[in-house]
């Protein structure tokens, strides 16, 4: 278009303007957009057909071209053959047939016609992406490997298993031994593997061609499969093609009929069966009738059976229940010959032998009844099966597997139910599908009284049935058993027209009967076949005012088609073992009864032509039952008939008929028996006696008045068009050629009276021939008549009431599906048959319809309709037609244009109805046009010239109506508006297939501009927001939607790039000197250009951009549809086989690059998932300093903390931002949820995984350094947003599913239920999604984000938990190499750069966090060799400025050098070694890479619980190897000082274990140098003095204090210029000795370390942390209170001895051990280390604990002698440490006993038995920093056996004391200590201390205090056990009061022996101040033996 270029120049000056104002990229985007057209505004779209005229496809290189323009086959007719369920047609034969049967005929025989979009399955509206499909595709994921899935002992993977013992991971396998054994333990160990290129110099450039190429092998091709399905709840755009109609069936049963056996076998007996329904008093299914005589009975029937028909000897039925209800019973009635019921009910077969002779006579009588009257039968019993019994118990599945199991149903089982909702259709308590098959003996039979025959008294008895009452007692009982057997599972059978349904594999077998059902209510489904059955119920008889002998009586039924008797057809169907039809049949007979009842039902099948003579005839019979001579066996003795037509209608219902004693006279079938005839008698006066009813199932006759006329005045309207004969009759009236158009129309009107069901029935009929009055309406008189308006407004109707009758079978769209069959199978052009009544040439009309052309073979079809096309007005005219003018107008009639013009005319009521149901009409254009596409060979011709232009202006007013209707219903009734908003978008991306694409995107531009006019005053913009997002979303749903977006042309760059004022300032670019090139801003930008050519992509991301607008309305929703939309597209495009390759994927890519800088500016409000300190900005802009780490799991370095862009323009210190706009700002605006931010996220991987790099490379050249700093942030962003989050938390996650999916479960519940319409979850629906509802903005915590897309299930199971982690572990992997990649882009872009250093450094920081972060072995791989080519390529960046840095690094890799891996550890320790190597090689020494790996290691070994010493020794190992190894550094020392430091790694490895209370300790030993330090520095008040400080968190600090100069010397080489040497390093140190103190259980530690932390931050007035702080202090006093007994360690004591322990020999040490460890665990431990050091058969354990005697030790052998011990305070102590952490803590005096006897036995009696204590002083107090502390000093001191006694009964008197005071008392313990102190122990029991110390007084007076001393003990010992006697008493319950009274004698019995004991005086008590005495627990009078 020519004015083109003029726009963008007029885009070009506003672009002047925005930019000026565009300095900051969160200032308002609306109008920043870089080129031009404001973001609100719709560009006006290219002309799509013109440019692609304008590029022939072939300019594309190869598979490109598929892009240019849409398949050439893109559009095709299918015809489908209807499915026919039967072998046979079952339609009647040709010739017979009128024309409303032939066209019902026709209709049910046709193909169904498609037009079909070949390519429209891999569209994301009929190819969803769903959590299956994602499933199928995630099938062959390789499993990632993760150091925190691979725990030390299950090794999956590629990972060490060389040696087993090493598994356990647990960092004390080994003591500290002497610096020579630990170098040769790291010479002794295998290094892993190396990498072989390692030590080469390469260029630069080819290693990263090498790392690049690597990483490129063995990726994912679809990203998108990785990541959760998009939300369901969303998906606008899903459709699913209608399923094809089909014949209606409910739930099948079949019941099998085994055997009937009655007492005594006389006669035949037939049996019928039949469904009733209780509840709706209505018999449910047609008659079965089965026999199961045997071949001796049925021989008594010879005389009066023909051969019977295979079809009737069916013994097996399958029903169907629509609707299932505990009310359905089976019932089974008998009948028989004779009457002669009294026997069965009399006689036993058991008594045969007594009643030979009787049944002799019976069975004689029988025979002859047989042979006289074997025509008839009569009833004689009944009996039920209550069907809901029989499913709901064979469903319980505790039944036997044996489903043969036999059940008797009693009557007095029944299950009561409440009375169930009629409104719900599927009742949950009664399915009859999938139940277990039952077999059933039923055994009480009713005899069938004769006067209660009716279906009123059967349904009384069935009601009585279901609750047993005395009127069921009256009924009497005939025995008999019959055997059924009932199943949901039917298999091949016969259709009720008796039709072989397929498979039908046997013709020869007996054959299974469908039964027909006749539903309990209204059923809405159209007719599929042909089927037209008539049913007669003759129902009762008065004959009591009739003369003569009339007492047996019998009605014959025939069904005549004329009068004479030969007339009658043989269209009966017949019952059991007879013919298949018959002529004629009887009712039973009722013996001696004048006015009988019956139960009977004939079925007929209905000619195919029924005409005015066709009626049936009731003959009815006297018969004589007794052979009399003279008396003939039958007398008639009455006739009365119903004839079957009346005006057209076939005549149905009840009737009550006069019956005639003579014979009709002729010509009487054409009249009713009502009409008097003279000379006929009558019965009762011609009063009506008979009552008989008829219905009909036909698929033919409608049955319904109004649809009657309608169809009885079209077809004969077509009959008489071709005959011309007017007038004509219809009905009563007389149509002249005047009123037959007033007639139809009146016709018209009143379909919408139709009553629904027969409405839905026909509808396709109805809907046939209403398109056929559109498009070709009749000629009446030369007359066109034109029923446009009326058929349009009746079809508008019709469509209505068919919406509203399957009301609940709507899908989601609020679609009919039986009217979207309609529209996609059945519908099809009425022009394109040449047989049209007045129209086109009658020469070929056969006996033609206006309904369809007579069925014919498709492909002629096809043909012919090829060359007589609806639309080409020149149609060939044959002589004799009516005028040529008609004839055009009637030809060029086209079905969408009529709709279109009707739809735009109508009047408001018609309107709404075709409002309502929009998409019927629409759907119907749209296939109308396709069709005349197809069939007029019109896909050839341009698109512009395909569809006359009055036709389009008519389109687009209709849509530019239709939009209007949305915008202003949107607010009174939402669910319509959202309805129509989707018809209208469905509408429009259909005619991207059909017409010209440009007029679509104008109409689409328009229907925008449409709601941006009303946003404005709209009270709530949010939801037409929604609207249009929805109407965005189902556009882009289009197959073709990226050829749409013209991918291949390039974009027009503005006509004259002049240089803009501001671009030097704001968006000079970081790289180049020149300005950016507008090219490829307007491609990753939301330009002009972009969105002009990129129309659709370019209102998606508009959308998207629109909704993270700061100030947008209802943001938290918007922000959702609008990611979730594009990210469901970007879902399609990678499951879409042809955007498989490459680089189509590439140029797919493009349509979505501005989403890179969309995301990058809306970066603050996405949610942090680094949880770092709130700002999203960390490397755009300098934070504060003293911002919180983000909790890295070795989270002592911390990448989050400020960085100080090394050589950037900024100075380290100063707060300003690159960004240069205030951080503020940026956050101002809505936050988008987690869940929201991951997916933008997954989004821009997408396009950054398949863009061009060139592109990205050209696009990062030209970012301002902010801009690039933010894009760093995103991509730092996206490795935190995708981290692997481990297979345990896929379980955890699991339980918080939970409480969701049963919060769905209730909506789901109260949904189906109906408790809550449609209507209010709508409404809910919307206040949910309203901006001002609640919204979603739960900022829910990392680990939690996940859930919300597991599918809804509850539990899942193991297999879906692993498949979880797996693809959670493969998409992380994944996300973290896309950012590799573009991270290497971003380097080579800068190489040139001034600013390099600051945007390396950044990059930098971005790959530290990705090797910090849980990354799979696969990753690190890249990660780590990106890493060490970074690092080649510019080692001043870590070596020159920040140490930070540099300190970060050693810490990731020392992490990954203690990988479970060897994979990792292989790259791992390669990094590390080239480091070295490089700090080497700069300044050859490299003191810092040293302290900083030592540093990284203690904090290391000091926090990672997942961190394996043994395999960090490996990675030290080898990088000992490649120093060995590396020819290049032989000359240098290089070698030596990796030897030094690996050596010195290696003895820190050996001292620590990493556990909670030691790491703490190191910190807290760390914080108190960097206070030295700091004290050193400067005296501040708020600071810790020094060491001094910190003495009440250990006393240890203090004895490490003395810190000499040398070592902290404030300016030598780097030592403490770390982060760690500064107030926020200490506050750092500080804390996180807080976080150990913690997670070691030890929270008094806690508060202690607090104290020093408060007053510093109090100084810096960080109110946050301050809140955290106490927040903490909080937890560890709650945890205090709560948990009284944690656990803290075990203790032993370790003695060496053998000169083989060189300087350990001799020594002792106390080791701290898990609280747990066994004596035998930590011998073994030791025991198997010291054999690895020095073979086998040299190490002994010392098993007892008495001193060690040197000289009787074997030189050559190494003994380890190990004692529990225990933490041992003086009394003094012990006022102090009061709780339990009190006696943990600050522990340095342990103590053992040792008993021992002076004979050398360690135990013997009582009088002899001696205690050796031994005290043990540490050097230093537990915890330490190490778990073994040297012993120090050593005391002893031995008890004489009368101490030792003291000493025992002062414990049992303390458990006893403790026993009884607990709280909560505990009745076993104190038991158990009561049992030990008085029950009656024979030996060292307290008796017999007593009897042995007491018994004397000693001789020595130096004892005498001593046995005082023991004496009070045993009083004290007694008022105790008094005591708790007490309390037990209180506590037992009546059974143990027995044990008690037990307990009570044994204590008076200790007591009495005691008492003598206890009384006797000493001689005189010493004065206490006796010099002399030695108190033996005092510690001044140890013996001291000092070490």
């Amino acid at each position: 278009s020519p004015s083109c270029p003029r726009r963008t120049v007029a885009a070009e000056v506003r672009k002047q303007v925005s930019r000026e104002r565009s300095g900051s990229p969160h200032s308002s985007r609306r109008c920043s957009s870089s080129l031009g057209v404001p973001l609100a505004e719709v560009v006006e779209p290219l002309d799509f057909e013109d440019v692609l005229l304008s590029r022939p496809p072939d300019v594309e290189p190869g598979p490109l071209r598929d892009l240019v323009e849409f398949p050439a086959d893109d559009l095709e007719l299918l015809l489908q053959p209807r499915e026919c369920r039967t072998t046979e047609p079952g339609i009647p034969e040709d010739g017979k047939m009128d024309a409303q049967v032939r066209a019902a005929v026709e209709m049910y025989t046709e193909d169904w016609i498609i037009a079909h979009r070949r390519y429209q399955h891999l569209s994301a509206a009929y190819n969803p992406i769903t959590t299956e499909t994602q499933r199928e595709r995630q099938k062959g994921l390789t499993r990632q490997v993760f150091e925190q899935d691979a725990s030390g002992d299950e090794r999956s993977g590629p990972e060490d298993s060389d040696d087993p013992r090493h598994s356990s991971g647990s960092l004390d396998d080994t003591p500290r031994s002497s610096g020579a054994s630990g170098i040769f333990d790291l010479r002794n160990l295998a290094a892993d593997s190396l990498l072989p290129s390692l030590l080469e110099r390469v260029a630069p450039e080819d290693v990263d061609r090498r790392n690049e190429a690597l990483r490129r092998q063995h990726r994912p091709r679809a990203l998108l499969a990785l990541y959760p399905a998009p939300d369901e709840d969303e998906a606008v755009e899903r459709c699913n093609r209608p399923e094809p109609p089909r014949e209606h069936f409910g739930q099948r049963i079949l019941v099998k009929c085994l055997s009937l056996k009655f007492e005594i076998e006389i006669e035949p007996i037939f049996g019928i069966l039949a469904l009733y329904d209780v509840r709706e008093k209505k018999k449910i299914s047609e008659n079965f009738y089965f026999d199961l005589n045997s071949d001796s009975m049925k021989g008594l029937l010879r005389a009066h059976v023909t051969h019977p028909a295979i079809s009737t000897l069916a013994r097996s039925a399958i029903f169907s229940v629509t609707y299932p209800s505990p009310d359905i019973f089976l019932v089974i009635k008998q009948g028989d010959i004779s009457e002669c019921c009294e026997p069965y009910m009399v006689m036993k077969e058991a008594d045969t032998a007594k009643n030979k002779e009787k049944l002799e006579k019976l069975r004689l009588a029988a025979e002859q009844f047989c042979t006289r009257l074997g025509r008839y039968r009569m009833p004689f019993a009944w009996t039920a099966v209550h069907l809901a019994n029989i499913v709901s118990s064979a469903g319980q599945p505790d039944r036997d597997s044996d489903s043969e199991g036999e059940r008797r149903p009693a009557w007095t089982d029944r299950r009561r139910r409440g009375p169930q909702d009629r409104t719900s259709s599927g009742d949950d308590a009664c399915s009859f599908s999938g139940f277990r098959p039952a077999t059933l003996t039923v055994t009480n039979f009713f005899k069938q009284e004769a006067e209660r025959l009716s279906d009123e008294d059967l349904f009384k008895f069935l009601a009585d049935m279901r609750r047993p009452t005395s009127l069921l007692r009256r009924l009497r009982p005939v025995t008999a058993q019959l055997k059924i057997d009932i199943s949901p599972n039917p298999h091949f059978c016969l259709s009720p027209e008796l039709l072989h349904i397929k498979p039908y594999p046997d013709p020869r077998g007996r054959p299974t009967k469908e039964i027909l059902e006749f539903p309990a209510r209204e059923v809405y489904a159209p007719h599929t076949s042909y089927r037209s059955l008539l049913y007669v119920y003759p129902h009762s008889l008065n004959f009591s005012s009739r003369q003569g002998s009339v007492r047996n009586l019998a009605v014959r039924v025939q069904y005549m088609a004329g009068e004479d008797p030969s007339q009658a057809l043989p269209v009966i169907f017949g019952k059991s073992s007879c013919s298949e039809f018959t002529r004629e049949a009887f009712t039973p007979v009722v013996y001696h009864n004048k006015s009988p009842e019956f139960y009977e039902e004939f079925k007929l099948r209905l000619p195919a032509c029924v005409t005015e003579n066709h009626h049936l005839l009731f003959t009815f019979y006297h018969v004589s039952c007794q052979p009399r001579p003279g008396t003939a066996l039958e007398t008639p003795v009455g006739f009365t008939w119903i004839p079957l037509l009346q005006h057209g209608r076939l005549r149905t219902g009840p009737f009550c008929l006069p019956v005639s004693v003579d014979q009709p006279p002729p010509s009487y079938s054409v009249l009713t028996p009502d009409v008097a005839l003279p000379g006929m008698r009558w019965v009762d006066g011609h009063k009506g006696v008979f009552s008989v009813e008829l219905t009909a199932v036909s698929s033919v006759h409608p049955q319904d008045p109004h649809l009657d006329k309608f169809f009885t005045l079209f077809f004969t309207l077509v009959h008489v068009l071709e005959e011309g004969a007017f007038p004509f009759r219809l009905k009563d009236a007389v149509l002249s050629e005047g009123t037959v158009e007033q007639e139809l129309r009146a016709s018209l009107a009143a379909l919408r009276l139709a009553s629904p069901e027969p409405l839905v029935a026909f509808s396709h009929h109805v809907l046939d021939k209403l398109v056929r009055l559109v498009v070709r309406p009749p000629v009446i008189g030369g007359q066109i008549v034109n029923l446009g308006r009326g058929a349009f407004e009746a079809m508008a109707h019709v469509v209505s009431l068919v919406h509203r009758s399957l009301e609940g079978a709507q899908d989601t769209r609020g679609h009919c599906p039986l009217l979207a069959a309609y529209v996609y199978y059945a519908f099809r052009l009425p022009g394109t048959e040449p047989s049209l009544p007045g129209g086109a040439p009658p020469v070929t009309v056969q006996p033609a319809t206006l309904a369809r052309g007579p069925g014919r073979p498709a492909s002629l079809y096809l043909a012919r309709s090829k060359s007589i096309s609806s639309s080409n007005p020149d149609l060939a005219v044959a002589p004799g037609s009516v005028d040529d003018e008609v004839s055009r107008i009637l030809a060029s009639k086209l079905l969408h244009e009529e709709l279109a013009l009707q739809w735009v005319v109508s009047g408001s009521a018609v309107r709404e109805a075709v409002l309502q149901h929009a998409w019927f009409f629409f759907q119907l254009m749209v296939k109308s046009m396709t069709l005349h596409l197809l069939l007029g060979q019109k896909l050839d011709t341009p698109r512009k010239l395909r569809f006359p232009g009055r036709f389009l202006d008519d389109i687009a007013a209709l849509v530019g109506s239709v939009g209007l209707e949305v915008i202003t219903r949107v607010h009174k009734d939402a669910e319509l508006a959202e309805r129509l908003n989707a018809s209208l978008a469905f509408f429009l991306s259909d005619l991207l297939s059909l017409v010209d694409r440009g007029f679509v995107f104008s109409l689409v531009r328009a229907l925008y501009k449409q709601v941006a006019t009303r946003l404005q005053s709209a009270p709530n913009p949010a939801v037409l927001l929604t609207l249009r997002m929805d109407f965005t979303r189902i556009l882009c749903s289009h197959e073709h939607y990226v050829t749409l977006n013209l991918p291949c042309c390039p974009l027009s760059p503005p006509a004259s790039p002049s240089p803009s004022v501001s671009s030097t300032t704001s968006q000079s670019s970081t790289f180049s000197s020149q300005a950016p090139d507008p090219k490829v801003i307007s491609m990753f930008e939301l330009s002009g250009p972009f969105r002009q050519q990129h129309f659709l992509a370019g209102l998606l991301l508009t959308e998207l951009a629109l909704a993270m607008e700061p100030e947008a309305e209802g943001a938290s929703l918007l922000h959702k549809k609008a990611i979730c939309a594009v990210h469901s597209l970007l879902c399609s495009h990678d499951a879409d086989p042809r955007y498989a390759e490459a680089t189509v994927k590439a140029r797919v890519a493009e349509l979505y690059l501005p989403l890179l800088s969309l995301a990058r500016d809306t970066l603050p409000r996405l949610h942090d998932f680094a949880e770092g300190p709130g700002q999203r900005s960390r490397l755009a802009s300098m934070l504060d300093s003293d911002t919180e780490g983000e909790g890295d799991a070795g989270g002592t370095i911390n990448p989050s903390v400020a960085m100080a862009i090394a050589g950037g323009p900024l100075a380290p210190g100063s707060r300003a931002s690159i960004s240069q706009c205030p951080v503020t700002a940026a956050r101002s605006g809505y936050a988008l949820s987690a869940e929201s931010s991951r997916t933008l996220l997954v989004c821009v991987l997408w396009v950054l995984k398949n863009a061009e790099p060139a592109l990205l490379q050209r696009w990062a050249a030209d970012l301002t350094l902010p801009q690039l700093g933010r894009v760093l942030d995103l991509l730092y962003l996206c490795l935190a947003a995708f981290e692997y989050k481990g297979k345990k938390a896929f379980e955890r996650i699991n339980s918080l599913t939970f409480k969701k999916s049963l919060d769905m479960k209730a909506r789901l519940e109260e949904a189906i239920l109906g408790t809550i319409g449609a209507r209010q979850e709508m409404v809910r629906r919307s206040r949910e999604r309203s901006p001002f509802g609640n919204q979603e903005n739960v900022r829910w915590r990392k680990s939690v984000t996940h859930w919300r897309q597991t599918s809804d299930r509850v539990d899942k199971t193991k297999d879906e938990m692993e498949h979880e982690a797996l693809v959670d572990g493969n998409l992380a992997t994944e996300a973290s190499l896309v950012v590799l990649d573009t991270l290497e882009i971003i380097v080579q872009t800068v190489m040139l750069s001034e600013a390099r250093e600051s945007i390396l450094g950044a990059v930098l920081k971005v790959v530290l966090y990705s090797l910090g972060s849980a990354q799979s072995a696969l990753f690190l791989q890249h990660g780590l060799a990106t890493q060490r080519a970074l690092v080649s390529k510019f080692p001043e960046l870590l070596f020159e400025e920040d140490t930070e840095l540099c300190a970060d690094l050693c810490l990731r890799l020392l992490r990954h050098c203690g990988s479970r891996i060897s994979a990792i550890r292989t790259h791992a320790s390669a990094s590390l070694y080239l480091l070295m190597r490089q700090n080497f090689e700069i300044g050859n020494n490299f003191a810092r890479v040293k302290m900083q790996v030592t540093m990284s290691l203690s904090s290391l070994v000091g926090t990672t619980q997942n961190f394996s010493e043994e395999h960090l020794r490996r990675s030290l190992k080898t990088i000992l190897t490649y120093a060995e190894e590396d020819v290049g550094l032989r000359d240098s020392t290089f070698a030596e000082q990796v030897q030094d430091l690996m050596f010195n790694l290696h003895m820190i490895l050996t001292d620590t274990l990493g556990n909670h209370a030691e790491a703490a300790q190191c910190t807290v030993h760390a914080a108190a140098l960097v206070a030295e330090y700091l004290a050193l520095l400067e005296d501040s008040r708020h600071l810790p003095v020094g060491c001094v400080s910190f003495q009440n968190i250990s006393s240890n600090v203090l004895e490490e204090s003395a810190i000499s100069d040398d070592i902290l010397s404030p300016d030598e080489e780097g030592f403490c210029s770390g982060k760690h040497f500064t107030e926020m390093g200490l506050v750092g140190l500080l804390e996180q000795a807080a976080v150990y103190f913690t997670m070691g259980g030890l929270y008094e530690a806690v508060n202690e370390v607090y104290k020093t932390l408060i007053p510093i931050l109090e100084a810096h007035r960080d109110y946050k942390k301050l809140a955290a702080v106490h927040g903490k202090l909080q937890e560890a006093f709650t945890k205090i209170m709560h948990q009284p007994q944690r656990v803290f360690g075990t203790y032993f004591r370790v003695g060496f001895y053998g000169a083989r322990f060189g300087d350990l020999d001799e020594q002792e040490f106390v080791y701290k051990e898990p609280s747990i460890t066994k004596l035998a665990e930590i011998s073994h431990r030791l025991e198997e280390f010291y054999t690895e050091r020095f073979g086998e058969d040299v190490v002994e354990i010392i098993k007892d604990s008495n001193p060690v005697d040197k000289t009787k030790l074997d030189p050559q052998k190494a003994y380890i002698q190990i004692t529990y011990v225990e933490p041992h305070f003086d009394t003094y102590e012990l006022k102090d440490r009061v709780t339990y952490f009190d006696r943990n803590y600050g522990l340095r005096t342990f103590l053992f006993c040792t008993p021992f006897t002076p004979d050398g036995r360690a135990h013997g009696e009582l009088p002899e038995q001696h205690k050796r204590k031994t005290l043990l002083s540490t050097a230093h107090a537990f915890p330490y920093i190490k778990t073994r502390i040297r012993v120090c000093h050593r005391e002893e001191t031995v008890l004489t056996p009368v101490e030792v006694a003291i000493e025992d009964m002062q414990k049992k008197t303390r458990e006893l004391a403790f026993a009884t005071e607990q709280d909560p008392p505990d009745a076993k313990m104190l038991q158990m200590v009561l049992q030990g102190s008085v029950g009656p122990t024979v030996n060292q029991g307290p008796l017999e201390v007593a009897q042995v110390f007491l018994a004397e007084i000693p001789e020595d007076p130096k004892l005498f205090r001593h046995h005082n001393k023991l004496r009070l003990c045993f009083k004290d010992f007694c008022k105790k056990c008094e005591d708790a006697l007490r309390k037990n008493k209180a506590l037992i319950g009546p059974d143990q009061k027995e044990y008690h009274r037990e307990l009570e004698r044994n204590y008076s019995r200790l007591r009495e022996a005691l008492q003598p004991l206890l009384t006797q005086r000493l001689p005189q008590l010493l004065a206490p101040n006796t010099a002399g005495l030695r108190n033996s627990l005092n510690r001044a009078s140890f013996r001291k033996t000092d070490l």
